[in-house]
């Protein structure tokens, strides 16, 4: 993973995934002949943004073992989502990022544009919307990590308020639909 500078792409893949009631893991389940979380990595790393996977269930390593990613699990991954960000932003201050980009293992149909319009945004807090509505990706500069949930499982959802921080709109292109059942897998399939 290069360093410093820029925004640090981040996809989350560390939750249980315990909608999916299936075989294995829905992250490592076959979408179109590749893992669900490949697809979801895919779109950072097409415009050029340094990708790292934070794992915590499920070891999804192999997955992504061939592409220039980062991989490292949150030990305490069970405690909710923020913990999850928490080893994000450690991260992207050891590498000297000024923000990370946060997207979702699970959400393989983001498009690198996306991506890079809200990386590229200069808001301290920028999300993509589909159609008028939030989504994923969401960009966090430096200057509100502090700000972010340190326990529980609500990421940065206090923060998407924009009572601390104005939080910019970014028109996306793209499908933010997620894959948390098996009826989403053979429906996306």
């Amino acid at each position: 993973m290069s360093a410093g500078g820029g925004p640090l792409a981040v996809v989350l893949a560390a939750g249980g995934g315990s909608r999916f009631e299936g075989a294995g893991h829905k992250l490592l389940a076959d979408l179109r002949g590749r893992p669900v979380l490949r697809w979801a990595v895919r779109a950072p790393l097409e415009v050029g943004l340094p990708t790292l996977v934070v794992a915590g269930s499920a070891d999804v390593a192999e997955a992504v073992a061939d592409l220039d990613v980062t991989v490292v699990r949150n030990p305490r991954w069970v405690e909710g989502q923020a913990t999850s960000l928490r080893v994000a932003v450690d991260v992207a201050v050891a590498g000297g990022h000024d923000a990370i980009v946060v997207g979702l293992g699970d959400q393989p149909f983001l498009t690198p544009s996306g991506w890079g319009a809200v990386a590229a945004s200069p808001a301290a807090i920028a999300v993509a919307t589909y159609g008028g509505r939030r989504g994923q990706p969401v960009r966090l500069a430096a200057e509100v990590w502090d700000d972010l949930p340190t326990t529980g499982d609500e990421g940065a959802r206090r923060l998407l308020t924009g009572t601390l921080h104005p939080v910019a709109e970014v028109a996306c292109l793209g499908d933010p639909a997620d894959i948390d059942t098996q009826e989403d897998l053979r429906r996306w399939s």
